[in-house]
């Protein structure tokens, strides 16, 4: 603590340790769930599910038999709409902050959540807010949430048709990421966890990116040991970002693991989130991987080898709305999410980011001219 007559500066920290379990049984007695509950010894616990979950039956199976095990739940499972539907309003916030109500939460109880990003989002949000934080266990559902979002430290809605514009920044308990949630995705759901994969392997990790490359078939036929492997070493690369990158709540001018995202923010508004999100990041990588390479820093064969990579695992490269007069604003956009000055991530190479603090419209115009 520092005086001066009558300034007073007293800084604080406060210690913090991120915990991701990896599993394929989280409901077995004794097993990962039942351990961090231990730990934890909430008085009450509320479960929130992705309808999108309940297509996978031996998972749900599961769940009930956990739920009548422990007896610690509020009645029964709350199911709330997933995909991006679940914050583009507050209706699920509205809806788990009513259970909370309801069912006599306090700050020593607990939410379980069990679903995509989306979800994760939304009902992060209602528990960083209810009582001014409920301790919150993920449970991410589906291969984008695995390999990134589920183990980041945000939650929030859209809001004014923006992405993300209402939330906070408060880390979960505990994630878990449970394998036999990813069997019953759909083919879109299957491999839009890649596309992220591949945006932190072409910043942090090249072995990782020639593993997708080489695995590019066994992935796209669904072979769930490949994709666990890859989602598995994703997100503990967005882990480390989050716990030894020294910026866990984004205070400072860059978002290195945004690469490709200001595009893919843009794009999933214009198209009133009718494109994935993993999709529209697929579009953004290769958006700033082509600029990387017209602002003279990516060899283009590189920029080839990465779209290559893309195309091969089913992923669009281009979009109609990439014309729209109004994409080009998320430029600015981003900037205003960030604070301060515009941050772009570009690349010299594979596992080589560079930034920049400027994009020309006219260079990414000559982009989507490229790729069209």
């Amino acid at each position: 603590m520092t005086c001066s007559n009558n300034s007073i500066d007293a800084p604080f920290t406060i210690k913090w340790t991120h915990k991701l379990r990896l599993t394929n049984s989280s409901f077995t007695e004794g097993g990962v769930l039942d351990s961090l509950l231990a730990t934890l010894q909430p008085l009450k616990i509320l479960v929130v599910v992705d309808d999108g979950v309940t297509s996978n039956q031996p998972f749900l199976n599961s769940l009930h038999k956990w739920c009548e095990r422990t007896g610690a739940i509020c009645d029964e499972p709350l199911i709330v709409i997933g995909g991006e539907a679940a914050k583009n309003d507050f209706n699920v916030v509205n809806s788990v902050l009513e259970a909370i109500n309801h069912n006599n939460l306090c700050r020593k109880s607990c939410i379980i959540v069990i679903g995509g990003g989306a979800v994760l989002d939304a009902v992060g949000f209602a528990a960083s807010t209810a009582h001014r934080g409920l301790p919150i266990i993920r449970m991410p559902s589906t291969s984008l949430s695995q390999g990134d979002s589920g183990v980041g430290v945000k939650n929030g809605v859209n809001y004014f048709g923006k992405k993300n514009f209402v939330g906070v920044f408060d880390p979960p308990y505990a994630v878990i990421n449970d394998s036999s949630l990813l069997q019953s995705l759909d083919k879109t759901q299957w491999r839009s966890g890649l596309s992220e994969a591949i945006k932190v392997a072409l910043i942090k990790d090249e072995s990782l990116f020639e593993q997708i490359e080489a695995n590019s078939k066994l992935l796209l036929g669904r072979d769930i040991n490949a994709m666990v492997s890859v989602l598995q070493q994703s997100a503990k690369l967005h882990l480390r970002h989050i716990t030894d990158g020294g910026d866990p709540f984004e205070r400072l001018d860059a978002r290195p693991l945004d690469f490709g995202h200001w595009a893919a923010h843009k794009l999933e508004q214009l198209t009133n989130y009718t494109i994935s999100h993993g999709d529209a990041v697929a579009i953004g990588l290769s958006i700033d991987v082509a600029c990387s390479v017209r602002l003279g820093f990516l060899d283009n064969s590189v920029a080839m080898r990465i779209v290559s990579l893309l195309d091969s695992l089913g992923f669009p490269t281009n979009h109609s709305e990439l014309t729209n007069t109004e994409f080009l604003t998320g430029i600015e956009e981003f900037r205003q999410h960030l604070g301060g000055q515009l941050t772009l991530l570009m690349l010299k190479g594979i596992e080589e980011p560079t930034e920049i603090h400027r994009l020309d419209h006219e260079v990414v115009r000559q982009v989507i001219n490229e790729l069209r």
